[in-house]
């Protein structure tokens, strides 16, 4: 059994963000040698998200804003959590949206169903953050 291992960086210039990252993750299916196996993508931080859907850009933004209504950032003195930071928000972004995204690796490709591309969301940017990839089979 093949393994890969590798890590993506991001540092968001805004609070919240949606990245696509499926063309990266491709390219690390494809140097990795994988044929067939399994992809995990985890986001590494507890204030951002790795998910799987549309990408649609009214999509991305009805999540946006849902998320927002959901868990509003402001005003952050409505949160026990926000002391030294305040990111009580993102947290309960990230745990609504998600850790991870696993997809099967087929033929030595990502193995998606019709629109399926795999995300970075960051809800507490401004500072570094990493994904991990890591790629398992044969």
């Amino acid at each position: 059994m093949k393994s890969h291992t590798d890590y993506l960086w991001f540092n968001t210039p805004d609070r919240r963000g949606y990245i696509n990252i499926t063309p990266t993750i491709a390219e690390h299916v494809e140097s990795s040698g994988v044929r067939e196996g399994l992809c995990l993508v985890n986001a590494m931080h507890i204030t951002a998200s790795v998910y799987i859907n549309d990408d649609e850009p009214g999509l991305i933004r009805d999540y946006d804003d849902w998320l927002e209504r959901l868990a509003p950032h402001a005003p952050v003195d409505r949160y026990r959590h926000n002391g030294a930071e305040d990111n009580a928000d993102a947290h309960m972004k990230r745990q609504v949206m998600g850790r991870e995204a696993v997809v099967a690796v087929t033929g030595g490709k990502l193995d998606f169903g019709p629109w399926e591309q795999i995300f970075y969301g960051e809800f507490d940017g401004g500072r570094r953050k990493r994904v991990l990839v890591k790629i398992i089979g044969e």
